[in-house]
């Protein structure tokens, strides 16, 4: 079965990290882009950085450029991203995508809440 799955979130205080993972089921990564969106409550989803997946070209988005850092790990199946400098507006629930033989695959998202 085919399958993306996200973990890491939690709860964090602002100016704290947390790292996302994202990891599949049915067939790896490495072969494909990753995105990583989220979605916070009463406002659209946003895309927030994406990894292509041979020469490892990033994309970030202004919200997130300079604190947020994604990267792949093959070997272990993973594209992770990792959240510094958390702000209160970071507070959103995450999904990563991956396009797969034509049909777009969503993990079923993890939250983030950054608050004191």
């Amino acid at each position: 079965q085919v399958q993306v799955v996200e973990s890491g979130g939690g709860l964090v205080q602002p100016g704290g990290s947390l790292r996302l993972s994202c990891s599949s089921s049915g067939f790896r990564l490495d072969d494909y882009s990753i995105g990583w969106f989220r979605q916070a409550p009463g406002k659209e989803r946003e895309g927030i950085s994406c990894i292509s997946s041979r020469m490892s070209t990033t994309y970030y988005a202004a919200s997130v450029k300079g604190r947020f850092t994604i990267s792949r790990d093959n070997d272990q199946n993973t594209v992770f991203l990792q959240m510094n400098s958390l702000k209160p507006e970071d507070t959103a629930v995450y999904s990563c995508n991956v396009l797969y033989r034509g049909t777009t695959y969503w993990g079923q998202g993890t939250q983030v809440t950054v608050s004191s």
